[in-house]
């Protein structure tokens, strides 16, 4: 895919799986809810996750965003990257709202900014800054 095409992928999606590096050097690899700033993924996790510590010890990180359920539907993006930390309160939480918005195909969150502001007491946010992106739309190959 293109840049454009990516693009479009990453702001249409709302979850990704981010891979980060255990202690052992195994993947520890979740799902997430996702924002954008920026055309780079954000998103938000608790001070004590696993990923977290991870993420403080090696910053290295691999996002893939996904869809289709037939082969010649497959169409997808890996971003590979360093996730930087967002640990600024205001920051934190226009991540956290971006991620809600997106995760609740709400329009408006402002009725949830309360539960976010709360929640967001005990959340740290990531930026992954790319630093290469591999894709794929097999609905080009029919």
């Amino acid at each position: 895919m293109d840049e454009e095409e990516v693009a479009a992928l990453l702001r249409d999606s709302r979850k990704l799986q981010l891979a980060t590096i255990n202690p052992d050097g195994t993947p520890h690899l979740v799902t997430m809810f996702y924002g954008l700033s920026g055309g780079r993924l954000t998103f938000w996790t608790y001070h004590k996750a696993q990923k977290t510590k991870n993420i403080a010890r090696d910053s290295r990180v691999t996002c893939l965003v996904e869809t289709g359920d037939d082969y010649f539907e497959l169409r997808g993006a890996l971003v590979y990257g360093k996730a930087e930390l967002i640990d600024n309160p205001q920051d934190i939480l226009a991540v956290g709202m971006d991620v809600t918005r997106r995760m609740t195909g709400l329009a408006d969150v402002e009725q949830l900014r309360e539960y976010v502001e709360h929640t967001g007491r005990k959340r740290l946010a990531f930026v992954v800054e790319p630093t290469r992106v591999v894709s794929w739309d097999h609905r080009k190959l029919a």
